[in-house]
């Protein structure tokens, strides 16, 4: 099977760390932002969370156009069964720190690709294990008031100051900023698009 080549790459995301890190692999690409409703069945298990929504931003996105090919992605946190979003306020996000201070907890990040001509699409997710050192109630609300908490999931940031809570990973550290950069290559490569 011989794979088209591909020259155009839109990343579905107005998040400012995949473009950052989507940039890092020395490939050009465009930003659309896909506002999809991010709300999901209860049933669904974390994998098929971050697969379905980084499917339905690209599929948002890729509807929008009649070439190229579209990059979705979604992170979640997890910790005991229950996903932990984006905070809604200082008080959840203090809620949501607590909870993970002193733990281990999973980060889900789902990768999906959608050729806006063709309809054609793939997705698949990365997770990763963080342990978060015990934090002292001063500690998270004095993390909480740099404001780094308040639009990421599970209200900390691993490459930021949130870095000095993060007392270890198992697993890929690029799967908890937010974008797999190992199994993103693998999809766009098998999209046309190689990295190598």
């Amino acid at each position: 099977m011989t794979t088209e080549k591909h020259d155009t790459l839109i990343l579905a995301s107005s998040s400012p760390r995949r473009r950052e890190l989507l940039q890092a692999l020395g490939i050009p690409f465009t930003v659309m932002t896909s506002d999809v409703d991010e709300m999901t069945a209860p049933e669904l298990s974390a994998r098929q969370v971050v697969e379905e929504l980084s499917l339905r931003k690209a599929r948002a996105v890729a509807a929008r156009l009649t070439e190229g090919i579209v990059l979705g992605s979604d992170t979640i946190v997890v910790l005991d069964g229950q996903i932990l979003g984006k905070p809604i306020d200082e008080a959840d996000a203090f809620r949501m720190l607590s909870m993970l201070q002193g733990r281990e907890h999973t980060v889900y990040s789902g990768v999906a690709l959608v050729d806006a001509a063709t309809g054609r699409s793939e997705v698949a997710h990365s997770h990763t294990a963080v342990k978060i050192r015990p934090l002292s109630e001063a500690e998270i609300k004095s993390y909480i008031a740099t404001k780094e908490p308040m639009d990421k999931a599970g209200s900390y940031a691993i490459q930021g100051i949130g870095a000095t809570i993060v007392e270890g990973i198992t697993g890929d550290y690029f799967t908890v900023v937010g974008l797999p950069l190992c199994l993103t290559s693998k999809l766009l490569a098998r999209f046309g698009m190689p990295i190598l």
